[in-house]
């Protein structure tokens, strides 16, 4: 190969690599147009304040592999003094979603998205390798992809990592390109550490999201995150912070559905909430108040910590529905939560009956839910039972409760019981006090119980 066409080979490689590096800035640029004022902005960009340098496309498989990997002594020998250590990496999101490369032809593929070698290794825990690589001139905040590597370390939950780069100046206060701040992304049990490091370096507990318009403790509430919610309300987190729904922390938490086995997290939030001053009644745009939304999730142990708290029983949300309707049309999808505890626990507190003529309409949604017909169904002297009520229920439920829908169905052949009619006599006397005097009437605590609608899984 002749020297004049040896050096044309280098110079058009060059020339690749120039337009390479410029096409990535120009993309850098156009990104983070797109959120001015932010922490990715022209203006502020950490990559045009510090370095004043583009980004490189790493597209080595090895040192991708060894980044991945957390090879401490292969990230070493890539990543020497004189290696770049500010490099932009193509990878694939956990996201899937359509794409289109021919016109009418679309397919399902993995979103891609921009990482870097801080982000990798702060992600996945690499603590010695993100040493080596702030060591080596990282740039803490660097953020191709929109969030900076301390974003990535509080999602993740790795304290370490997070220490370490808010040592080396990470900003703990920087935004996402979602609108996020690291302390909105603290977001599992593990990461509690994560957000005491936040606070204490000066992290702001009230911050809110972008567009969600969240705090922190909105976050904490809806996830059941006890721990995070008690840090929160220590570095005085605001009570009555109402988001983009027009919700705070408490309605958070009383909304979000979640398994049986989460329910004592909520209820733990919830009482921390309420014990440090959240109104018990705040509503939100829907004109939803905590024990509104504690009923579509079913869980009875908040329900009854919002009466217990005052919550108004009768209030009605925009749709007109109020907690009593709610836990009813849902019942039958939470049968694990247990919706004739709530039930019962409404009515035991006052709640307005449905009217008798849309009885059947209840038993159609709840007759997976017997003992939640059975509360409501003994608040009652007289319920018109025909013949549409055993057509109402399927037959696999009647074979399963035999006993409770055959006492049912007979209750439009005979009156009630007398030992049932004085209850309710005795429940309408006492209407919005029955808690209140029972304790004073002294009574056995079997017919105390009754008194309070205990279950016996048969009517009379």
């Amino acid at each position: 190969m002749s020297r004049s066409s040896s050096s044309s080979r280098w110079h058009s490689l060059g020339r690749q690599q120039q337009q390479q590096q410029e096409w990535w800035w120009w993309r850098w640029r156009r990104d983070c147009a797109k959120r001015p004022g932010s922490y990715c902005s022209p203006v502020t960009s950490s990559l045009s304040t510090r370095t004043h340098k583009e980004p490189l496309e790493c597209r080595d498989v090895v040192v991708q592999n060894a980044l991945y990997t957390g090879d401490l002594a292969e990230v070493q020998r890539h990543f020497s003094e004189r290696a770049e250590v500010n490099l932009v990496i193509q990878a694939k999101s956990h996201d899937l979603r359509w794409t289109s490369q021919k016109w009418g032809l679309w397919s399902l593929t993995y979103q891609q998205e921009l990482t870097t070698p801080l982000h990798i290794t702060a992600s996945r825990g690499y603590l010695d390798c993100l040493r080596h690589l702030l060591l080596r001139g990282a740039d803490v905040d660097l953020a191709p992809g929109g969030q900076t590597a301390l974003h990535a370390a509080c999602a993740a939950a790795t304290t370490d990592c997070a220490r370490l780069l808010l040592s080396f100046g990470a900003d703990p206060e920087a935004v996402s390109e979602e609108g996020f701040q690291p302390l909105h992304l603290c977001r599992g049990p593990g990461s509690i550490e994560c957000a005491r490091l936040l606070l204490r370096q000066g992290a702001k507990v009230n911050a809110w999201s972008e567009e969600e318009r969240d705090s922190p403790l909105h976050v904490a509430a809806r996830l059941g995150l006890a721990e995070h919610v008690r840090l929160f309300l220590r570095y005085g987190a605001d009570l009555e912070a109402k988001n983009a729904e027009g919700q705070t922390p408490l309605n958070a938490a009383c909304a979000q559905p979640h398994p049986p086995q989460a329910a004592d997290d909520y209820y733990d939030v919830s009482r921390q909430l309420l014990e440090a001053g959240a109104r018990v009644d705040a509503a939100d745009l829907d004109r939803q108040r905590p024990l509104h939304l504690a009923c579509k999730t079913a869980n009875h142990r908040v329900v009854a910590l919002l009466l217990a708290h005052g919550a108004n029983v009768n209030l009605m949300s925009y749709s007109g529905n109020t907690p009593l309707h709610n836990v009813l049309q849902g019942a039958a999808y939470r049968l694990q939560h247990q919706p004739e505890l709530a039930v019962r626990e409404l009515l035991n507190h006052g709640a307005v009956r449905v009217w008798p003529g849309a009885l059947l309409k209840v038993l159609r949604h709840c007759c997976a839910s017997p003992r939640s017909v059975e509360a409501l169904v003994n608040c009652y002297e007289h319920v018109p039972v025909t013949e549409e009520w055993a057509e109402a229920v399927p037959e696999e439920l009647a074979q399963q409760h035999p006993r409770f829908f055959q006492s049912l169905f007979a209750l439009g052949q005979r009156p009630r019981a007398l030992q049932h009619l004085a209850r309710c006599a005795l429940r309408s006397h006492l209407d919005g006090r029955l808690l209140q005097a029972l304790p004073e009437l002294q009574l056995p605590p079997a017919l105390h119980q009754f008194l309070l609608l205990s279950f016996e899984d048969v009517l009379y």
